[in-house]
């Protein structure tokens, strides 16, 4: 099973989602913001996506404990994560490292630049060199010891990165269509007007963006079916190793 936590109802996983239903990968919602409870641990999860959010990493809100401890019992059996926004900040939390304000909001579409590490990485390999995509947030965070550093900015530098050799967190939002576009200006319109057109250019900015988006989506959801099937087969051979 493949645990989504959402934390608001506009930050849904979209296009992640899309890509987890396609693989045939089971899905399973934890929504915070109804009170669903957070689960307490990461036995039966093949996998693990937590969403963005407009609370903050560094500061204490509902299940945000829960959330980090999942998170790093998923990091502890290399369950495979993704992070989004809200969720990759709390992924560099759970790992050691910090959540802390950042510089100003930093929304609208504009380029990250991938770093020379992405070019072997699992999910992000194929994307080039610049990636033009949706930025939505305020706040920022520092990397732990050990991580990857895979896409960045000027602004802000974290971007996206990989803990280990299964987590990955995202501070923009690759998993925008333009149902997300949408529901983001309807949710905050008041950020959505510091940038100017930024639904009129949706289309156009997401039809550069999709086969890229996809593309990673796409290649997490067949590294999370490859480690399904891994400890599928571990375990099948451990229980006849046992009897």
């Amino acid at each position: 099973m493949i645990q989504i936590v959402e934390h608001a109802p506009h930050e849904g996983p979209y296009a992640i989602g899309a890509a987890l239903d396609a693989a045939g990968l089971p899905t399973r919602v934890c929504r915070t913001w109804v009170g669903d409870p957070v689960p307490e641990t990461a036995d039966d999860l093949v996998g693990l996506v937590v969403m963005g959010g407009a609370m903050a990493a560094y500061e204490d809100f509902p299940g945000r404990s829960a959330e980090l401890a999942l998170l790093r019992a998923a990091l502890a059996a290399e369950v495979p994560v993704l992070g989004v926004c809200l969720g990759a900040q709390l992924l560099a939390v759970a790992a050691g490292g910090a959540g802390r304000p950042g510089s100003g909001a930093q929304i609208g579409w504009a380029d990250v630049r991938m770093t020379e590490a992405a070019r072997t990485d699992t999910l992000f390999a194929a994307v080039p060199e610049r990636l033009r995509v949706l930025h939505w947030h305020g706040d920022t965070m520092d990397l732990p010891a050990g991580a990857t550093l895979l896409a960045s900015c000027d602004r802000y530098p974290v971007q996206a990165f990989r803990i280990g050799g299964s987590a990955w967190g995202t501070q923009f939002h690759l998993e925008v269509d333009e149902a997300a576009v949408g529901a983001f200006a309807h949710a905050f319109p008041q950020e959505a007007s510091t940038a100017p057109g930024l639904v009129d250019a949706a289309p156009a900015e997401l039809a550069a963006l999709a086969r890229h988006r996809d593309g990673v989506f796409e290649r997490f959801a067949a590294f999370v079916a490859e480690r399904a099937q891994q400890s599928a087969t571990r375990a099948y051979f451990t229980r006849r190793a046992a009897g």
